[in-house]
């Protein structure tokens, strides 16, 4: 009777891993591997984080969620930021005007009326209208742990000033914003600003009251009106307007975090973001669980109504034109393995996964001409697959500072280390790279811009012609022959000197990341011996590889980039010479420096898209192909699972905003994990079988005492 007991406990599934009350209502469930380290959105700058920071604060912009290439439209901001562009005698400039006659850049921008902040209680006042949680006291925090503990909240309406309170946040001393650098660059008063602050932070331990404080390239015009004024011209700051950086946050959260005894308890910003998004941060657990609430005084919106052509076929515009957000609430559950997580995600407990290399021939198949589909047995439960290529890249950079890869000082000795980087970037095969490690989630880079992005071109135009040729509509890699050729071209006949007869000897420097580094490194092995040249592996920790790239000791090295918006600028950049790693402290990793591709860069980066622009960038790509700073290696492919229950996913690495969009279907997925969990009662019955068995004798046996007894 006891076992019946504890079974009916376990409600109509016994291994659902919720709670009972959560059962039947309107959460996506998900997971998270690594916990956020900021969320405070002056700070944070990691896709990890990204994914809740994104749902709660609303910066002016956004991107559409379905169109591509990305479209920008306003988020907090009531219309697109108006621009104003003067030159260096105050004399407005037309729109048509060359960035280089650019001395100022003024963008206005209106936000939307009626919109309110989250419910929380640095808004919540007394019964004169006070601020109700000020000069709180040790003992008035006994036993708080979380906002929940605060019995009281409030809010109000958003106004420009809190968006300019944030610009001016960039600043704070205390903060580190890494974005900081590149806006003092543009934005006038940033680094007095910082000065001040820092100086001010030295008197004043606690809370900073930026508003005594002025910046001058930002300014409030009215209650919803603020301007941005930028030295020079850079069309990608719109852009960074659909970033956290640039979303509001009220100084009222700042003073309240900033009390005495607040941060012992993590009750700060970065810990609980304040924002009028979709959604709130209900519960911050980062080591189980995170949960997202339905902010309920967000400002409403609707579900986009047009994309792309295949969207309608794919059934992302049915919900056109409804209220969202559709879910309630979204409930993250951190999984340190991967295992873990893809069970629960079979079992229905996850409601969309991603694509590991643990279960990838369980959860998709390739054909023998490399198109990729589900397994039966995804499809068979009604799983879905989404694969898109991501705006990032992974390359091999040499390091231009090295003698042997980089040339050196003479003409002759940088044309030798120039065919040597072109003869391995043929020999090594990213193609056969991508099919071993990466389960073919990968497109072979031609230069630095993935797929999608302005200035990538596609078919015959777009390949590299240094390691590929054009052959019946497809790109072939030129092969070991090609390479070897090059290898001797550059004085290195059969792999060894041809002056000294000494062999050549290549360097990766890496540091150990886990499974699968030691077959890598094999693989690459391999690669050079065919080519005849000996290959070392020079592993270091975080550190001291750090290390290495900032003082220039490195030689080969693996690096990978993410776009941070949707810009050829962006990519472009990391092989722009004044971005130098060693000289500048910059991005650009392999000191790469060339004055033509620097001298074109610079038009560049501020033209607006269009043929010149074009023409330019096809121009600076063949100088990157030619000298081959980079082994390009490969744009990731992203795949994800998702069930036949969740509607309107939709890849997007730059778009990170999407939660609000989504949408699940209840009944579905409630009968799906009852069908897929079933519990299996015959074991039990079985082991209650065979007990009776071994303890009738016993019992029988017992009872003939009893009786001989009485």
């Amino acid at each position: 009777m006891a076992a019946v007991v504890v079974l009916s406990g376990c409600g109509p599934v016994w291994n659902d891993p919720y709670p009972a009350g959560e059962r039947g209502r309107n959460i996506l469930y998900t997971a998270f591997s690594e916990r956020p380290k900021h969320l405070d959105p002056v700070q944070s700058y990691s896709e990890d984080e990204a994914t809740f920071l994104y749902q709660i604060v609303e910066p002016p912009l956004q991107y559409h969620y379905l169109k591509r290439p990305y479209v920008l439209e306003p988020g907090s901001a009531a219309e697109m930021p108006t621009l104003r562009r003067y030159d260096e005698n105050g004399r407005e400039l037309p729109a048509t005007a060359d960035a280089s006659r650019v001395a100022k850049s003024v963008y206005e921008i209106r936000i939307r009326e009626g919109v309110l902040y989250q419910p929380h209680p640095a808004f919540a006042r007394d019964g004169e209208g006070r601020p109700r949680y000020l000069a709180l006291s040790g003992k008035d925090l006994a036993g708080t742990r979380d906002l929940g503990d605060f019995a009281e909240t409030g809010t109000r309406e958003l106004e420009a000033a809190d968006f300019v309170h944030q610009i001016k946040r960039l600043a704070h001393p205390r903060l580190h914003s890494p974005i900081f650098e590149l806006m003092a660059e543009y934005i006038p008063g940033l680094k007095t600003l910082q000065a001040q602050l820092a100086e001010a932070a030295k008197k004043e331990p606690g809370w900073l009251d930026l508003t005594r404080y002025e910046l001058p390239g930002v300014e409030v015009v009215d209650k919803y009106t603020y301007r941005i004024t930028l030295q020079g011209a850079y069309p990608q700051f719109l852009y960074w307007l659909t970033m956290p950086f640039f979303s509001p946050v009220p100084p009222e959260a700042d003073r309240f975090f900033g009390q005495p005894g607040m941060a012992e308890r993590n009750l700060t910003l970065d810990w609980w973001p304040v924002g009028t998004g979709p959604y709130m941060l209900s519960e911050n657990n980062p080591n189980a669980r995170m949960v997202l609430a339905r902010n309920p005084n967000f400002r409403g919106e609707r579900y986009p109504c047009e994309g792309e052509k295949s969207d309608a076929e794919a059934g992302l515009l049915a919900d056109c034109g409804k209220p969202i957000p559709f879910i309630d609430e979204v409930v993250f559950s951190r999984e340190r393995e991967g295992i873990p997580l893809w069970n629960k995600f079979l079992q229905g407990y996850y409601d969309a996964s991603g694509v590991s290399s643990d279960n990838f021939d369980q959860a998709v198949t390739l054909t023998s001409q490399g198109e990729v589909g589900l397994s039966d047995e995804m499809a068979e439960r009604g799983i879905r697959l989404n694969t898109s290529v991501s705006p990032s890249i992974f390359y091999m950079g040499f390091n231009m500072l090295d003698p042997l890869v980089g040339g050196g000082d003479t003409a002759a000795g940088r044309e030798r280390a120039r065919k040597l980087r072109q003869a391995i970037s043929v020999a090594l095969d990213m193609e056969e790279f991508v099919s071993i490690f990466q389960n073919g989630r990968g497109v072979s880079a031609m230069h630095p811009i993935p797929p999608g992005l302005f200035g990538a071109r596609e078919g015959e135009a777009g390949i590299n012609p240094v390691v590929y040729e054009w052959r019946d509509g497809r790109p072939v890699r030129r092969g070991f022959e090609r390479a070897r050729q090059l290898l001797a071209e550059a004085g290195y006949p059969n792999g060894r000197d041809a002056r000294t007869g000494e062999p050549l000897i290549i360097n990766l420097d890496t540091t150990p990341t886990g499974l699968g580094d030691k077959s890598r490194s094999d693989w690459l092995a391999k690669q050079f011996r065919e080519l005849g040249v000996q290959f070392v592996v020079r592993p270091t920790d975080w550190n001291r590889f750090q290390d290495k790239m900032r003082l220039g000791n490195g030689q080969l090295f693996f690096f990978g980039w993410n776009a941070d918006y949707p810009d050829p600028e962006n990519m472009l950049f990391l092989l722009y010479g004044p971005q130098g790693k060693v000289k500048y402290q910059g991005q650009n990793a392999s000191n790469y420096q060339n004055p033509e591709y620097d001298r074109l860069f610079e038009r560049m980066k501020s033209m607006p898209d269009g043929p010149q622009r074009q023409a330019i960038i096809d121009r600076m790509i063949a100088i990157l192909q030619y000298d081959s700073p980079w082994l390009f290696g490969f744009h990731p492919k992203t795949y994800s699972l998702q069930h036949g229950w969740v509607y309107n996913r939709k890849p997007g690495n730059i778009a990170r905003n999407g939660l609000k969009y989504q949408r699940i279907d209840l009944a579905q997925r409630e009968a799906a994990r009852a069908e897929w969990n079933r519990p299996v009662l015959w074991p039990i019955a079985l082991f209650g079988l065979l007990a009776a068995v071994l303890i009738m004798p016993a019992a029988l046996h017992w009872r003939r005492r009893e009786r001989a007894t009485a």
